[in-house]
């Protein structure tokens, strides 16, 4: 598989069935997290009450049934240095949500070590509470000779902690590579200002370059191939830490000075010459995303694109192919493009398909293309996932309208979405919002969105549904009257169908001349994009 592609549903499904052997250049993977439960709930034995629940679902992870009964025998069962790993973990944790979690990231950690190249490099970012057992199936899987790196990344400011317990602000992420052969760049940080202020506080008046003056003087004394006079004719020997030859060529070039009589010899070191702090594993310098920052788009968990930037940057080159198996909001995916890399996301969301497409779209333009695999296609498979899944048929239908989410209620009963737009460069945007039925829907599905027009003060309402609506449906939409825009009337309420969106039909309001999106644009958005969506 290469190029730039998004599947919707299960990643070992689909790594398995779709992926060749050494076919991907890097790995980043953020798996559902359990920030809710808590550490003693986590750790408590469950007893089987019921059947297997949707384990491809993110949700499922957490959860211990007869499936993840049967993926953890089956582990067991194989003999290898898993099998003994799992059943360690087992004796330890005992069978609960923890031990869940593992027996559903272990088959999927066994892909991804066979789809990496010889020179890929993972990247795992772990919820701190399994990380440590996470960490013995990746030395189980990858082999503990090529585990690189533990990164700390702070994501937030530390809050009042328990009374038992430090305050936790990081997250983990396990970097193992595939081979030696791995790819590396090192990465630079700025230096500290109070840093430069003590060191660097020499300016060149010829060239105003600032520069610091360097020891030269090697603390090992017994140095023979090091031991010799400088500078030549003064007769002070010394132990350096260079080589006669590079010392003298330093010399003549004006680089090793002698700052006073007496004085050691010194080099000279421009801060224009220097990269910076060479990166380590604790990675304070980015933060998490904030509800209101520009990068949101829907998802609580969402990281920041810089904290991918710099995975990329730090273990791929320029038209590598990036896998995000469980690629969310598509963070990666859109860090991955603007460092022209190739990308691959996954996810059994399609919400999160939505805000993926929906965030890419916004970033680079319509002109970006790139392949969807798994979403349904034809009306027959959109009863299909209406049947299987209604939540995920509603997210499914906004995406067909480029819909953003609006609200989200934990049933899943009430998903509604919005689209933002202006047909006045010197007013304030306008709202649409947007109600799905996966069912046969009837009058009293057009009234509550004739409701949730007035509730939240919308200009037009859209009722999207799977069968085609009732006349007296129609009717009570048109008794709802226009939406008056200097660009003509749109109805209020509107009714349109699956096939129509299937078929190429579009809601009806001022798009065409004035739109905007309903959250702030990506930053990598550039300037002729912004002034294109505002031409007439």
């Amino acid at each position: 598989m290469t190029g730039n592609t998004l599947y919707y549903g299960d990643n070992l499904t689909i790594l398995r069935r779709d992926f060749k052997n050494e076919s991907v250049d890097l790995i980043y993977l953020d798996p559902p997290f359990n920030r809710n439960l808590s550490y003693k709930s986590l750790f408590t034995r469950k007893n089987i009450a019921k059947p297997a629940a949707q384990s491809s679902q993110a949700s499922g992870y957490w959860v211990w049934d007869s499936a993840a009964l049967s993926a953890c025998l089956e582990i067991e069962a194989a003999g290898d240095s898993l099998a003994r790993a799992m059943q360690a973990i087992r004796l330890v944790v005992d069978e609960n949500e923890v031990l869940a979690y593992l027996v559903r990231m272990v088959p999927r950690l066994v892909e991804l070590h066979r789809v990496l190249k010889p020179t890929g490099v993972i990247y795992l970012h772990g919820d701190p509470v399994v990380t440590p057992y996470l960490k013995i199936f990746m030395d189980a899987v990858f082999g503990p000779l090529n585990y690189r790196n533990e990164v700390i990344w702070k994501r937030v400011q530390p809050k009042s902690p328990a009374k038992v317990q430090l305050s936790r602000f990081h997250d983990v992420i396990l970097v193992y590579a595939k081979s030696e052969k791995a790819v590396f760049h090192r990465q630079y940080r700025k230096h500290d200002p109070k840093y430069l202020e003590r060191f660097y506080r020499f300016t060149d008046r010829g060239t105003g370059r600032r520069y610091m003056l360097d020891n030269l003087a090697n603390p090992k004394k017994d140095r023979p191939d090091r031991t010799y006079e400088f500078p030549p004719g003064s007769g002070v020997v010394r132990v350096w830490r260079w080589t006669k030859e590079r010392m003298m060529k330093a010399w003549e070039e004006g680089r090793v000075v002698i700052p006073e009589k007496g004085k050691v010899a010194r080099y000279v070191r421009y801060l224009d010459e220097m990269p910076g702090v060479p990166l380590s594993d604790v990675w304070d310098d980015i933060e998490c995303l904030h509800s209101a920052g520009e990068e949101m788009s829907g998802n609580s968990l969402q990281k920041p694109e810089a904290l991918l930037e710099r995975i990329i940057r730090i273990s791929s080159n320029e038209g590598d192919q990036v896998l995000d198996p469980f690629c969310g909001s598509g963070t990666s995916l859109a860090a991955a493009e603007g460092l022209n890399r190739s990308w691959i996301g996954i996810d059994v969301n399609l919400m999160a398909l939505t805000l993926t497409k929906n965030r890419l779209r916004d970033a680079y333009g319509n002109q970006l293309k790139y392949k969807i695999i798994g979403e349904p296609g034809s009306l027959a498979d959109a009863q299909t996932l209406a049947d299987n899944s209604p939540g995920q048929f509603k997210w499914w239908a906004l995406g067909l309208v480029d819909a953003r989410p609006y609200e989200v209620n934990e049933t899943e009963e009430d998903i509604l979405g919005q689209i933002h737009f202006f047909d006045d460069p010197r007013g304030k945007t306008k709202l649409i919002v947007f109600r799905v039925n996966p069912g046969t829907a009837d009058i009293v599905d057009v009234r509550e969105l004739r409701e949730l027009v007035m509730r939240t003060k919308a200009e037009i309402g859209v009722l999207i549904t799977l069968r085609e609506p009732s006349e007296s449906m129609l009717s009570v939409a048109a008794r709802a009257g226009f939406y008056e825009s200097p660009w003509g009337r749109y109805h209020r309420l509107q009714i349109i169908t699956v096939a129509d969106l299937l078929g190429g039909k579009r809601i009806d309001y001022p798009h065409a001349r004035y739109v905007r999106a309903s959250q702030k644009k990506s930053p990598k958005i550039k300037e002729k994009d912004k002034e294109q969506l505002e031409l007439l």
